[in-house]
């Protein structure tokens, strides 16, 4: 994915080989004109083709043309003078053919479908309070009216911020060449609908020209591609993954659970857990192949880290989860920072693990003293209280921030979660399933995450952030495909499963 200064930079260097501006414009109208008339039931009651004054205006002109020759009723609205010579060719043509020029806005509560072409890449400010006042009232009265062409107007295609006044709220948007970082940020989803690609034939010479370390986009289609952590074919249970999960309280027993059911579909071979006595009395019942090798109590305060961590050999362990559900108690994590700062394993903090240390007087900064990784999983208050000086308004920035500043991997949860690595390899979830954001979803990830790391631990490959991305990934993906419902519970076995098939993949890619 790019910004729009990227993307700017690629169609320079489609121009200066000598391709024509008027050539780049009929390419992509009529592309986009093809996608639209693939799409018959949204064109049965016509189109009225907004126009802006740049080359944006010019693609939706190129776009009336061709819906119009095809035998479709067109109107066109200019809210603007139009102020690039191209464009005003293009207009010159569609009044011509005698497609019919609106002298008012339109009617908000037309059945024509609406296609934004106002405004495209790289807006900056606002638009004028009529117009977005316009784009409200559409969809007020006429909801999933309206297409926007290459990035909803109104909306930052870098951010995804919408401008003052809002933006257009589209039902597709038909962004070109490459996707725009900002059209999948939180922010921008209410705005850019389903969000459609259209190819205008970049070659893979354009691409290299390009930064290194882009964010990557995270879709369905690469579990295709997925590298798992892949230990040796011979190894024992414990070659392939200890993991020791501190979680849950008396008045969070269930994130406990579902924090070791995440380990367990993951596939790691030894899973121990430090857990309530409330819940480790039933475990047995539920999860008979977790090791109870601690326990704890409501009244365990001032030495809670002693008595969880001190008596455990720490170097038999490839990660230790700390956080689900284990409430914002006065424990002292000094202790706690003494004991996991000399650990060579995978350290994985998540909910009331990043809260209290939030609250300590180390903070973030003790991550960066640690032996071994860390991976950090926040969600946006989480990711606040730990980060106060981090803007957070743009949740990509802030993720890559916080893993730089701290040497940790960040895993910063949404509806599209951002995971960045210190590196500067920042990856994006896109394909996801809304339905899922319920509670406990979270403590399932943190443990399947803890799971998946302790594998990367033990595998051939040195352990890295795309192993995060992926246990991410593979999060959301289950989510997606679950047939039983959108509960945890039954969210788990469908990671379960999937975990087995994409394991039984890498194996045969690698004999």
């Amino acid at each position: 994915m790019v910004t729009s200064e990227q993307m700017g930079k690629l169609e320079s260097q489609i121009l200066s080989s000598g391709f024509p501006v008027p050539a780049l414009m009929e390419k992509v109208g009529q592309s986009m004109a093809s996608w639209l008339l693939s799409q018959s039931c949204l064109l049965a009651n016509g189109v009225v083709v907004l126009v802006g004054p740049g080359h944006n205006g010019g693609d939706g002109l190129v776009v009336a043309r061709e819906l119009f020759l095809a035998g479709i009723s067109v109107s066109i609205w200019c809210p603007f003078s139009i102020s690039r010579a191209l464009t005003k060719e293009h207009l010159s043509h569609v009044n011509w053919l005698g497609i019919k020029q609106l002298k008012r806005e339109p009617d908000v509560e037309d059945k024509a479908l609406w296609i934004d072409a106002i405004f495209g890449l790289g807006q900056s400010r606002p638009m004028p309070e009529l117009l977005a006042n316009l784009f409200q009232e559409r969809h007020r009265k006429r909801p999933g009216g309206l297409v926007s062409l290459d990035v909803p107007s109104g909306i930052c295609s870098d951010t995804g911020q919408p401008f003052a006044g809002g933006g257009a709220v589209a039902s597709f948007t038909l962004t070109v060449g490459l996707i725009k970082q900002g059209l999948v940020q939180d922010l921008a989803l209410a705005y850019v609908g389903q969000l459609i690609r259209i190819d205008i034939g970049f070659k893979s010479k354009l691409l290299d020209l390009l930064p290194e370390k882009l964010l990557l986009r995270v879709l369905s289609s690469d579990l295709n591609t997925l590298r798992w952590p892949q230990p040796s074919l011979s190894a024992s249970k414990y070659q392939r993954g200890r993991v020791l999960i501190l979680a849950g309280s008396d008045e969070y027993r269930g994130a406990a659970f579902l924090a070791l059911r995440g380990a367990i579909s993951s596939g790691a071979g030894s899973i121990q857990a430090l857990i309530p006595n409330v819940v480790a009395d039933s475990l047995w019942e539920v999860a008979p192949e977790v090791v109870v090798s601690g326990t704890f109590s409501k009244e365990t305060t001032e030495n809670f880290w002693e008595e969880c961590l001190s008596v455990k050999d720490l170097g038999r362990l490839d990660s230790i989860l700390i956080g689900p559900g284990l409430g914002l108690s006065e424990n002292n994590w000094n202790v706690a920072f003494k004991i996991l700062k000399a650990f060579n394993g995978l350290l994985v903090l998540d909910a009331d693990g990043l809260n209290q240390l939030a609250a300590s007087s180390e903070s973030w900064k003790w991550i960066k003293e640690r032996a071994g990784p860390t991976w950090i999983t926040p969600h946006l208050d989480e990711f606040r209280r730990l980060f106060p000086s981090i803007q957070s308004s743009f949740p990509l920035d802030a993720a890559i921030e916080a893993s730089q500043l701290t040497g940790a991997g960040v895993l910063l949860k949404g509806a599209h979660s951002v995971i960045a690595d210190p590196s500067g390899i920042t990856w994006q979830l896109v394909h996801t399933a809304p339905w899922a954001a319920r509670a406990g979803f979270g403590d399932l990830l943190a443990g399947f995450v803890a799971g998946a790391g302790a594998l990367g631990m033990t595998s051939k490959r040195k352990l890295s952030c795309e192993v995060l991305a992926a246990s991410a990934f593979l999060h959301a993906e289950a989510a997606r495909i679950c047939d039983k419902g959108s509960s945890p519970s039954a969210i788990a076995d469908s990671l379960a499963s999937l975990t087995k098939a994409i394991q039984s993949k890498s194996v045969r890619m690698d004999t």
